[in-house]
C-alpha cells in the first residue's frame, strides 16, 4: 500500500501565532491542487504536491492583489518546488515564499510570500 493510502485520515497542522491548527485531513488534499485555509485573519494557501510533501503559502498574490494563490497551479523549476499565479504566472517557491520571476512586486515591497510550518498528524481520537 503506498505511504499516501496509510496518511489519508491523518491530520494536517499549520503553524500559526505560535500553535499548531488542524486545518483538513491528508485526504482532502488533491495533489498538485490547493486549498485556501483561514487562520485567524490569515489567508493560507496549502498544498500537497505529488510526492506526497506540504506546503503553506500566504494565499495573497503581490502581483495581482488578490488572495488566489491556492488556485495557482504546482510544478517545479529545476528542483525548486514553486506555486504559479493564475493571474500573472510568476513562480513563487512553495519553501520559501520567494518569487523567482520578479525581485519586487509593483507596490515596491519584496516579492515574497508568507510562509508557514506544516505537518502531518495522526487523527485524533475523539
Amino acid at each position: 500500500m503506498p505511504a499516501d493510502e496509510t496518511r489519508v485520515a491523518h491530520e494536517i497542522q499549520v503553524a500559526h501565532e505560535g500553535a499548531w491548527h488542524t486545518v483538513c485531513r491528508y485526504g482532502d488534499l488533491l495533489p498538485g491542487r490547493g486549498v485556501a485555509v483561514l487562520l485567524r485573519d490569515e489567508q493560507v494557501a496549502l498544498f500537497r504536491d505529488r510526492a506526497g510533501e506540504l506546503y503553506a503559502v500566504q494565499n495573497y498574490d503581490p502581483f495581482g492583489g488578490a488572495y488566489v494563490l491556492s488556485r495557482g497551479l504546482t510544478g517545479s523549476r529545476g528542483d525548486v518546488p514553486v506555486v504559479f499565479s493564475p493571474m500573472y504566472k510568476q513562480a513563487f517557491d512553495l519553501r520559501t515564499g520567494v518569487c523567482l520571476d520578479e525581485e519586487t512586486a509593483p507596490d515596491g515591497t519584496p516579492a515574497r510570500l508568507l510562509v508557514w510550518p506544516v505537518r502531518i498528524a495522526p487523527p485524533a481520537t475523539r
